[in-house]
């Protein structure tokens, strides 16, 4: 059905460009409205794809996790349309999956990770479920926002995305959520971990927050998003520039994409322990953004731990897929995390991990 409505936008915006210069005045106002009818069913499709994934979730991990979505607030949006129109300045509203082990004892205190996912418009997706079974192992509690820009609530949510931006204290507002609400976690154990752009969020979370996590895992990390801007296509651009989110070029607004770029703000890294991944034939985040925030780090002085690895396959997925090379690289994320975080259980070998996903 999506590649459907992905052939019909391609064939749409042929016609428009076709039409561009055309006097016939209806016929564009006709082709304008197919755009906005065929954006609206993309939207539609995309709520359903959640639908199902959340029924997916309680199929594939509701034996080893109570599994819950919680309706929270962030702050406003970093731009309105009209400043003036009632409710404008209001909280953002946004979910997210609550994962609690169902061999926790509510007596005790366990230690919270929080995973913001991954995309431009992404979510938190049942990609995830084999890494998530590996962590309700362990006993820990964990927190996955849907953070403002995701995608499978709508338009309007999808249009809040502020990359880089706010979307940071949404994931953080989500954090605190558990703290004052959940009475079992340990507000001085709680680690934070994302790939990709949830791993953009992950640095910029302890980059802003220092004092709020114990450590951090940020893998194939969306480091540099200037020169992002250079090695991506058009189409990936103008994502950025769309007038619902930053709005302008890189060149139209540099120190704007520097802003929102780990690799440009390694100097706010304080004393929190971090881990990062790479991997050299990663076709989503090229590792030169990953070596600019290595470098930028160093250069800054901080203290903290890195592996770049050589041509793993799986490229921008090499350590969250099924492979025993991926189960490896996990284990050593788990053992980092586990330094500071000290869970119920730790994976130790291929053995705990195997049993912990696939049994």
């Amino acid at each position: 059905m999506k590649s459907i409505i992905i052939v019909f936008s391609s064939l749409l915006l042929f016609a428009m460009n076709v039409w561009s210069q055309a006097s016939n005045e209806p016929l564009k106002e006709e082709l304008e409205k197919l755009k906005k009818y065929n954006n609206h069913l993309e939207h539609r499709l995309d709520r359903l794809e959640k639908m199902v994934d959340d029924v997916r979730w309680q199929q594939r991990v509701g034996d080893v996790a109570f599994i819950d979505k919680i309706y929270i607030t962030g702050p406003p949006k970093w731009k309105e349309k009209n400043p003036t129109a009632q409710g404008a300045g209001n909280p953002v509203k946004f979910w997210s999956y609550v994962f609690i082990p169902k061999t926790v004892n509510y007596s005790k205190k366990y230690p919270l990770l929080v995973f913001p996912h991954g995309g431009v418009h992404g979510d938190f997706t049942t990609y995830y479920t084999h890494i998530i079974r590996e962590m309700m192992a362990q006993g820990y509690i964990v927190v996955a926002p849907e953070y403002r820009g995701s995608t499978g609530y709508g338009k309007a949510h999808y249009e809040k995305i502020d990359y880089g931006g706010l979307e940071v204290e949404d994931v953080y507002s989500a954090k605190n959520h558990i703290l004052e609400n959940y009475d079992f976690v340990d507000a001085d154990r709680v680690g934070i971990i994302g790939w990709s752009h949830g791993g953009l969020i992950a640095l910029f979370n302890i980059f802003n927050h220092p004092d709020d996590y114990q450590c951090a895992f940020a893998g194939v990390p969306v480091s540099d998003l200037v020169a992002r801007m250079g090695y991506k296509t058009q189409s990936y651009r103008d994502l950025y520039s769309a007038d619902y989110h930053i709005g302008k070029t890189a060149y139209e607004d540099v120190n704007e994409y520097r802003r929102r770029s780990p690799a440009w703000n390694a100097e706010k890294l304080q004393n929190t322990p971090l881990l990062i991944h790479t991997n050299t034939n990663d076709a989503d985040v090229n590792v030169l953004e990953v070596e600019h925030l290595i470098k930028s780090l160093k250069a800054a002085g901080k203290k903290f731990e890195y592996e770049i690895f050589k041509d793993i396959p799986g490229g921008h997925s090499f350590d969250r897929m099924d492979t025993k090379k991926a189960r490896e690289i996990r284990l050593k994320i788990y053992k980092f995390l586990a330094r500071y975080l000290n869970p119920p259980k730790v994976l130790k070998t291929l053995e705990d991990i195997n049993r912990a996903a696939y049994r």
